[in-house]
């Protein structure tokens, strides 16, 4: 009985071989695609369980249930076509499915469902039960007390926020900017916003606008008449104010090729040919490859900055040109001086984060930090409040904490942050009690300072890549004294307003 098995067996391999050589041309070839239920074929010997777990996607093809189909290793199930494709290798040029353009697709996909959202609907507020009347019948009735009520108002103002695009004017009409936007930062009143872009070659050029708020509610943006190029990366800006508030700006450019590195101390009258004064001071100081800069308001240390570089802090005086050099162990990636005191600090690439008191005169063998603590990533940004007892820290991690320097203790946390490897800058309004933030994925998050709630996430109104990360400035006075409030925004060539007011006039 077994021989006769065996037989049969052997005439069915050779006559199985037959037809495979006889017919060549029927062979089908291995499909690239499958579908949930052809999986559940090929593997019915496995059981009915499995059949019936891969068999159930077909019964419903809403996207939002996707996330109950069996991830299968080296396929990609589309929602839309309710399908299975095979993933090739990503360094091919030539294949769409790759898994970063399967990410990338569906964030852009939630982009702009969440632009929809907002567009056509009205936001609610981030707190539930909140809304302007409900605050105003609080404060009336004693509930809650005058600062707590300005907060509040300000958070709801936030979460209704609507969006405008801006036109700026400028002498030139006929060479509009066709440039990305990289970088801008206000000065202290928010009447002028110093730019970088993106030139298309290399380098990049700057300016200035100047911002004015209309009496019929809108907001005027103006370009300064002159624009200067350089072919050398901007690190990082800070305004300066050496014969008058925000009088100077402080640029940290990156040498190229031949090109060394430097300094440069330009006056922000250089950028307007209209203006009658006579440009002040301009300075270039030979300082290589700085990460940060940062200008002391202190009268003890009048006209002073410093320059985080690699593994040294440089503070320099501006006039005399003295400067006094602090080794350390680490890149200063962020600064920023306090107010009431001669004192920087510094966030560092290793995490650390420590003061320096420009009054203390070092000693050889003492040290000359004051307060340091730590986070757990490489330090992006650090802000400080004003009673200069707390301070705000952001990491390449998306972290974002809020210090205590005088138990040098974190007391809250700010989640939401994206950041894995960019250099992203925080935005600190206390007057509103606002922190803002934009992530490496190109939203923008806004949270209370007070209590780390986050309010709202601004997707951004371009497509989301690396080359175009928004840069934010949030005022309750842009354009000055007679200014609007709200977020000023620039992203890839344009700038957007979004306003505080809902019957903004464009």
């Amino acid at each position: 009985m077994q021989r006769n098995t065996w037989c049969y067996s052997r005439d069915w391999r050779r006559d199985g071989r037959r037809r495979r050589h006889a017919s060549p041309d029927r062979q089908r070839p291995r499909p690239n695609r499958a579908t949930p239920s052809s999986f559940s074929q090929q593997h019915r010997s496995a059981g009915t369980s499995q059949t019936e777990q891969l068999s159930m996607p077909l019964a419903s093809t809403n996207p939002s249930q996707s996330s109950a189909v069996p991830d299968l290793p080296g396929f990609y199930f589309d929602p839309e076509k309710n399908r299975y494709f095979r993933l090739l290798p990503g360094h091919n040029n030539c294949n769409p499915l790759t898994r970063e353009k399967i990410l990338q697709k569906e964030q852009e996909s939630q982009r702009v469902l969440l632009l929809r959202e907002e567009d056509n609907l009205r936001k609610n507020s981030a707190r539930t039960g909140l809304n302007c009347t409900l605050l105003l019948q609080k404060r009336q009735f004693g509930v809650i007390p005058e600062t707590t009520y300005c907060r509040l108002i300000h958070e709801v103002k936030v979460c209704g926020m609507r969006r405008h695009k801006l036109d700026v004017q400028s002498s030139d009409s006929n060479n509009p900017n066709t440039d990305n936007f990289k970088l801008i930062v206000a000065d202290s009143a928010c009447e002028r916003v110093f730019t970088v872009n993106d030139v298309e070659h290399s380098g990049c050029k700057y300016g200035i606008m100047n911002f004015r708020g209309c009496t019929g509610g809108s907001l005027s943006v103006e370009m300064c008449d002159n624009l200067y190029f350089t072919n050398r990366k901007v690190n990082s800006i800070c305004w300066a104010s050496v014969t008058h508030p925000d009088s100077h700006v402080l640029l940290c450019l990156v040498g190229i090729a031949d090109t060394p590195g430097c300094v440069s101390l330009l006056p922000a009258s250089l950028f307007s040919n209209s203006n009658p004064d006579q440009p002040g001071m301009l300075c270039s100081f030979k300082i290589s490859t700085a990460w940060s800069c940062a200008w002391c308001l202190n009268p003890q240390a009048d006209k002073n900055f410093s320059t985080g570089l690699s593994r040294r802090v440089i503070v320099t005086d501006a006039v005399t040109g003295r400067r006094q050099t602090y080794g350390i162990s680490s890149d200063v990636l962020a600064q920023q001086f306090t107010l009431r005191a001669p004192v920087l600090y510094n966030g560092c690439r290793s995490g650390e984060i420590f003061s320096i008191d420009l009054r203390q005169r070092t000693r050889r063998g003492q040290s000359w930090k004051g307060v340091r603590f730590y986070q757990d990533s490489a330090i992006t940004s650090v802000r400080i409040l004003q009673d200069e007892n707390y301070l705000v820290a952001a990491d390449m991690l998306g972290k974002i904490r809020l210090w205590d320097i005088r138990m040098a203790k974190s007391v809250r946390q700010y989640v939401g942050h994206h950041n894995e490897h960019a250099y992203l800058p925080l935005h600190l309004n206390e007057q509103e009690g606002l922190l803002l933030a934009v992530g490496q994925d190109c939203y923008t998050r806004l949270w209370s300072l007070a209590d780390g709630h986050l309010l709202r996430t601004i997707p951004s109104p371009h497509p989301a890549s690396k080359d175009s990360l928004p840069s934010v400035v949030f005022s309750s006075q842009l354009g000055g004294k007679s200014g609007l409030p709200g977020l000023l925004m620039a992203v890839s060539q344009d700038l957007y307003y979004y306003s505080y007011n809902s019957d903004y006039q464009e």
